[in-house]
């Protein structure tokens, strides 16, 4: 009767890491042994977990990603390009701390958003916010928030994610709104935020894209400075997916 008025308390004041924890331990004889001290820690140790569980699962269901990628997964054997090194030091998201961005660029379907959500769900599981948003869709979105009022509000919301990752871009010409925008974010992130592009043209190529060389040089410069930049070669993932497929059937 007491230990069900305790678990009662602990879930009305939602302490269910706690609870597990402790029932757990009552399921155990071994954890007779343990002395008080020991036991309410690993109560205080499981509500953590729990805690930090679920903060890590918000993080991943507002971020959106667009693969169930991890760096756990990501493949050095496919001759893509890939730099053990420094992808192992942009796994530390150290480069987010100091508010750096990374440029990922290559052919279509080499695995260039593989990577960026590898990194990014890696940044979510180290606390940070993070975007993901395909260019096409979030000029879209921007352009339907002018117009019904919001756009002040989804600007401001962008600007305030610890990471923001824009996938494919370049691939159409920006038009005078679509240039705007697209400064006003990197403006609002610029030595304050981490963004990742990934692109299947060289940047040397985005003034075509951008249009307006003024603004072209403005995003250029508040992108590329004190960015890394990842080239990924080889041939399209899914195609070698779809051939294991068939080899498998």
């Amino acid at each position: 009767m007491l230990i069900q008025s305790t678990i009662d308390g602990l879930n009305s004041l939602k302490l269910f890491g706690m609870i597990k924890s402790l029932e757990s331990q009552m399921d155990n004889p071994d954890s007779n042994s343990l002395c008080f001290e020991e036991r309410l820690g690993l109560l205080v140790d499981n509500e953590l977990t729990t805690r930090e569980n679920k903060r890590l699962q918000s993080r991943l269901r507002l971020a959106k990603l667009a693969e169930p990628a991890s760096i756990e997964e990501l493949d050095f054997k496919g001759n893509r390009g890939i730099d053990r090194a420094t992808l192992v030091s942009l796994t530390t998201s150290d480069w987010i701390r100091r508010h750096q961005n990374i440029i990922i660029d290559g052919k279509t379907g080499v695995g260039k958003s593989y990577l960026a959500c590898a990194l990014a769900q890696k940044a979510c599981r180290d606390g940070f916010s993070v975007y993901f948003e395909r260019a096409s869709r979030l000029f879209q979105e921007l352009a339907i928030a002018r117009a019904d009022g919001r756009y002040s509000k989804l600007i401001t919301s962008i600007a305030r994610k610890d990471l923001l990752i824009i996938d494919d871009f370049a691939l159409f010409a920006l038009n005078a709104e679509q240039r705007q925008d697209l400064l006003e974010i990197v403006e609002d992130r610029y030595s304050t935020r981490s963004t990742i592009i990934t692109t299947q043209i060289d940047v040397e190529h985005w003034h075509q894209i951008i249009g307006e060389p003024t603004i072209a040089d403005a995003i250029l410069d508040r992108v590329v400075h004190n960015c890394h930049k990842v080239h990924l070669k080889g041939g399209s993932r899914r195609k070698d997916e779809a051939k294991a497929m068939e080899l498998v059937g």
